[in-house]
């Protein structure tokens, strides 16, 4: 083994041939911009005055402290799989550098002072020769000459071989240069491009797809997938994805575990961060991308204004396809898709929000416009103060009620009451009438559908329940609910979360159900008509609305206050109702209940030429038969009403039990709780 110095350029002068190569190099050097071709000419004109199979230049890589090999040239198909980067420690290349310094050997074989002759001696190498390759600005790296024969570097004309190498090195530097320029410039213009995608789009999907093919110009990937933390859950949700090859690798808002995937640790570092797909393959959908050739990926946190907004990632189906300087690159693209995507979400909440608005307003003009709006609850009757305590008492939670009424009793006035009552009084109430609308399109009305989810539909809509969120839906005429849509209402019920028609994301909401209902619902569960999971979730507080032929003495407050109502709409003065008047009124069984009385009262006012309330008491006596089916009901109900009274008295009030009233009547306990309530019985105070 020898060393060389360095050393002057004789007096004497080159040798001719040596200045004709040393020409011929220059002429290569101008003539070639890029290295492989560069140096495959020069190993051309180099193998004239030296004797060598491999030629190699090993660059300087200052990020890693590594010599990489930047190009090669070699007759030996074996040198094609060695080492292509090798430390400076302990290395002849990184030994060269470092003292700038040339190192010859007769035989590599016999070298035991550098740990790369190991790795040597596994391939057809014997002499070697390597040169530094320095310029008067820096220190580039190493030129490489190797045989397989022993010695033959011993009379190397080493003044000559620093000739050529300060000419390579020259070649070098610019060539570094000019990539570095070309990189730089390349950054430069994909930042610009993807720059102008972000102003241009705020759907995350077409983002996406546009960001993806700016960046595959610079960064060569074969998907990317974008991903966003959702606090709820405290996971990220996959947003978007854009992966040509096999789209249906996408499930839209699939959960991604922070701990254990590259887009989490990416999250929670807050960096960019290179891994391979077999590193995860025990989480079920990284094993889907890896059964589908994606081999390496790149992940980089979406931060903006200090807040960590997802992750950016980019896959592909090569081993090892990302570089330190790749991740860097996308780190700086994810810094702008982060803000992005923060006006992107901004927008959709915005969007979201003033669609909510739109429906809230649209909704509250209906109820305004609604034909049958109570404004406050009438009346003092024993019956009907049972219920508002019964109101009282459930408003302050947010168990669900389920009303029983007749129909025309008030069932949607004691909805509002409980709504007002209680703490979600600021938020809407929104109600549904289950009857009024079509069975066809109740599920999109209640669950609301996306744009295309069904014939007719060209946009996306908000459902009821999505706009009841934080607040109070009242399901009017329970009943109608098809039997095929009440497992949909039930989950709603007990998981506080459904899907719109035609998407298959989850939306959670925050509501408390009011249901109503005019039919025996008991009946309904027996005749399968009516789901009885669906029936005890609604079940929870039954309230149970008299009619008004069991509150007559409320007639009295009634009437007076449906004629001041009426009259002011018409701008009417009326002064008195005459006596015997009030008393048909209250004879009157009123099978229409409230909504009768008051539709009977405005035709009334409508009638009055003066300021005596005029009523057609005709209409009440053409209903005769009806009032003598009424009274004998109400006569009925008062011998079930003494009946029941008496067996209470009898077993001390005591309705459950074996001993208990409920039993000695024949009848279930709730059964016997919903019979008290309609009929107004109450335990007598002491």
């Amino acid at each position: 083994m020898s060393f060389g110095t360095d050393s002057a350029q004789t007096a004497s002068g080159l040798p001719a041939q040596q200045y004709l190569t040393l020409l011929e190099l220059s002429k290569a050097i101008a003539s070639h911009r890029e290295m492989p071709d560069l140096i495959h000419e020069l190993a051309g004109h180099l193998h004239k005055l030296f004797d060598f199979q491999n030629l190699a230049v090993m660059l300087h890589d200052p990020r890693r402290n590594l010599m990489r090999t930047h190009t090669l040239d070699t007759t030996q198909p074996a040198m094609l799989t060695a080492p292509t980067q090798v430390p400076v420690a302990g290395s002849i290349a990184g030994w060269v550098w470092q003292n700038q310094k040339p190192f010859l050997t007769g035989d590599v074989q016999q070298e035991t002072g550098f740990v790369t002759t190991q790795i040597a001696r596994n391939f057809p190498v014997r002499s070697l020769c390597i040169l530094p390759l320095t310029t008067a600005n820096e220190s580039l790296g190493v030129l490489s000459f190797s045989s397989d024969k022993t010695g033959v570097y011993d009379d190397l004309d080493l003044d000559f071989a620093q000739l050529v190498a300060g000419q390579i090195a020259v070649a070098m530097e610019a060539q570094c240069y000019r990539d570095q320029l070309t990189h730089e410039r390349d950054r430069s213009q994909l930042l610009l491009e993807i720059n102008n995608t972000l102003v241009s789009n705020l759907n995350l999907r077409e983002l996406l797809s546009a960001i993806s093919a700016c960046l595959r110009k610079v960064i060569p990937h074969d998907g990317a997938g974008l991903a966003l933390y959702d606090s709820e859950s405290d996971t990220l949700q996959a947003s978007a994805l854009e992966f040509p090859a096999n789209e249906e690798l996408f499930i839209e808002n699939e959960s991604i575990p922070l701990e254990g995937t590259s887009a989490g640790r990416a999250f929670m570092g807050r960096q960019t961060v290179i891994s391979k797909t077999h590193e995860f393959q025990q989480l079920p959908f990284i094993k889907r991308f890896a059964e589908a050739g994606v081999k390496s990926v790149c992940s980089a946190p979406l931060i903006s204004h200090d807040r960590a907004l997802g992750a950016l990632t980019v896959a592909s189906l090569n081993e090892n396809a990302f570089s330190e300087e790749d991740a860097e690159l996308l780190g700086q693209v994810a810094g702008q898709v982060a803000i992005a995507v923060e006006n992107a979400l901004a927008f959709r909440e915005i969007d979201t929000l003033k669609d909510k608005l739109t429906k809230e307003k649209l909704y509250l003009e209906e109820e305004i416009q609604t034909e049958y709006n109570f404004e406050e609850i009438i009346g003092n009757s024993p019956a009907l103060k049972e219920v508002l305590k019964d109101v009282e008492t459930v408003a302050a939670t947010d168990s669900t009620v389920l009303i029983f009424g007749e129909t025309g009793t008030g069932k949607e006035l004691i909805a509002r009451a409980i709504h007002n009552l209680s703490q979600r009084r600021d938020r809407t109430l929104v109600r549904v009438n289950c009857a009024a609308i079509p069975t066809g399109l109740l599920e999109s009305e209640m669950f609301g559908h996306e744009k295309g989810a069904f014939t007719g539909a060209i946009e996306r809509r908000i459902g009821r329940f999505e706009l009841a969120n934080k607040g109070t839906i009242f399901l009017d005429e329970v009943e109608d609910i098809p039997v095929e849509l009440q497992p949909k209402l039930l989950r709603v019920l007990q998981e506080q979360e459904f899907e719109r028609l035609g998407s298959a994301r989850s939306i959670r909401v925050d509501v408390r159900v009011v249901a109503a209902t005019n039919v025996d619902l008991h009946k309904l569960v027996m005749d399968k008509k009516f789901r009885n999971d669906l029936f005890y979730r609604l079940n929870v507080f039954p309230i149970s609305l008299p009619p008004l032929r069991e509150r007559r003495e409320d007639i009295a407050l009634l009437v007076p206050f449906f004629v001041n109502k009426s009259a002011q709409q018409m701008n009417k003065t009326i002064e008195r109702i005459p006596r015997e008047t009030m008393q048909a009124l209250m004879d009157y069984s009123w099978p229409g209940n409230i909504r009768e009385l008051q539709n009977l009262i405005e035709r009334a006012v409508i009638l009055t030429r003066g300021t005596v309330l005029q009523v057609p008491l005709s209409e009440l006596k053409q209903s005769g038969s009806n009032v003598l089916d009424k009274t004998h009901l109400s006569t009925l109900e008062s011998v079930e009403r003494e009946h029941i009274l008496r067996v209470l008295r009898d077993t001390s009030w005591v309705i459950g039990g074996p001993n208990g009233a409920a039993a000695r009547l024949g009848l279930n306990r709730t059964t016997l709780n919903n019979r008290l309530r309609k009929l107004g019985i109450t335990r007598p105070r002491a």
